[in-house]
């Protein structure tokens, strides 16, 4: 048996035996790796460069941005940006079939494309819009189902931190590029959510509110205006070339610290507790990354990918169906595995099979990044299905039911994105970031 199989079934295998044990996914691939490196090199030569893999692999000025949009998301949350993007998005949305689900949406939308986190979005949107549904008296199951659909739209819409660590293992990839090539399947899955809750809400009578006169409006669009601001600060001057990605999250601690302080929500008292938080994911994320470089130094060292790549193209000559494939893969990868380490894991492996038949890697990274994301709101895993779950003071078996209509429209729009090069790629390339 060729030795690129045996080495890939160590360590997948390794993977999930220690998944299914319990142990931590970094744990997981890092010793699975590391057993599977023994087969091709010697102990002490394996130690070597397992230590050297990790070094490297972390040895990235671009990765310094995610501890920073890590912080900057913590502070927003405890800063009272909440509240006040979900009163613009009630702004926004008052017209519309269940208002309260449609505000949930934008609200989500907003705050994901400043945090950068789905997790986040589920528990400060929905933390606070879920009472207010339940005066309402909206189903909660339905409730918590909108807020679930939609909260993962900040994973795609930047900044991203998933997008980061995708530019981060593809190469010369640009982050500015895909901070842009995301904002429109973002959008496209949150107005899939609104279109659905709208129709949902309809039937059941959910309807819309028009008491709020034109001053009202005014002074909470103007109360919202510092918090939308950091939008256009940071992407802005990403563009702009004023700064970096890595520069403009420092920035966005910076002005979401002092948009705190001025809102009085954020204490002197509070922030060690925030940076605990937040150095706590970081760790997290990091030693992901460390541990996965040595799980891709191992495919690369022996051609896993290539070995993959020959395996689908004597399956299929047809790229539709190579995509498909790809899909269906990441979609049943996504139910157990974060998104970050299945970026790390399946980059190396699709990546190159899809630049063979011409896909630009930014398009694949949304693709892929889209359709993780997707397996945020799935069983088994779920992060934000259990965060909304949480929130919404709802058992998830009550959940699963109202959110299939929510993963049909999303499923639609990730077809659209894998096959409609355009849908992620006319905005990079109007601004001149991809050719």
């Amino acid at each position: 048996m060729d030795i690129a199989i045996v080495v890939a079934l160590v360590m997948f295998s390794g993977v999930l035996i220690l998944l299914m044990a319990g142990a931590p996914i970094s744990i997981s691939i890092g010793i699975s790796s590391f057993a599977a490196m023994l087969l091709i090199l010697p102990f002490d030569g394996a130690i070597l460069t397992s230590a050297q893999r990790v070094f490297v692999g972390l040895d990235s000025f671009a990765l310094l941005a995610i501890p920073f949009f890590i912080l900057a998301g913590n502070l927003m949350n405890n800063g009272g940006i909440a509240i006040r993007l979900i009163n613009c998005a009630k702004m926004v949305s008052n017209f519309l079939p269940g208002p309260l689900a449609q505000t949930n949406v934008v609200a989500n939308m907003l705050f994901g494309s400043i945090s950068g986190s789905g997790v986040a979005s589920a528990a400060a949107v929905g933390g606070i819009m879920s009472p207010i549904q339940k005066k309402e008296n909206y189903d909660p199951a339905f409730s918590a189902a909108v807020n679930i659909a939609s909260a993962p739209t900040g994973m795609l819409i930047p900044p991203s931190n998933s997008l980061i660590v995708y530019a981060t293992v593809a190469g010369s990839v640009s982050i500015s590029a895909l901070f842009m090539a995301g904002y429109v399947p973002g959008i496209l899955w949150g107005l899939g959510v609104m279109i659905v809750a709208g129709i949902i809400a309809k039937r059941r009578g959910y309807v819309a509110d028009r008491s709020a006169d034109k001053g009202q409006t005014l002074r909470i669009l103007f109360d919202a205006i510092p918090s939308l601001m950091m939008i256009v600060v940071v992407i802005g001057g990403i563009l702009g070339g004023v700064f970096t990605a890595t520069e403009a999250s420092a920035i966005a601690v910076v002005y979401s610290l002092v948009l705190g302080i001025i809102y009085r929500n954020i204490k002197l008292d509070d922030l060690p507790q925030i940076f605990l938080a937040t150095a706590k994911m970081t760790a997290i994320v990091i030693f992901m990354l460390a541990a996965s470089s040595i799980m891709s130094w191992v495919m690369a060292f022996t051609k896993i990918p290539a070995l993959i790549a020959s395996g689908l193209l004597s399956a299929t000559d047809s790229f539709v169906v190579i995509l498909l494939i790809m899909n269906v893969v990441l979609l049943l990868v996504g139910t157990f595995m974060d998104p970050t380490p299945a970026v790390l894991i399946f980059t190396p492996i699709f990546l190159p099979i899809c630049m063979q038949f011409g896909m630009d890697p930014v398009q694949f990274g949304i693709m892929m990044v889209f359709n993780l994301s997707l397996g945020t709101i799935t069983p088994p895993v779920g992060p934000i299905l259990f965060t909304g779950c949480k929130v919404g003071d709802i058992k998830i078996e009550r959940v699963i039911k109202p959110l299939l209509p929510f993963f049909a429209v999303i499923a639609i729009v990730l077809m659209m994105v894998t096959y409609l090069p355009a849908i992620s790629m006319a905005l990079p390339q109007s601004m001149g970031l991809v050719k």
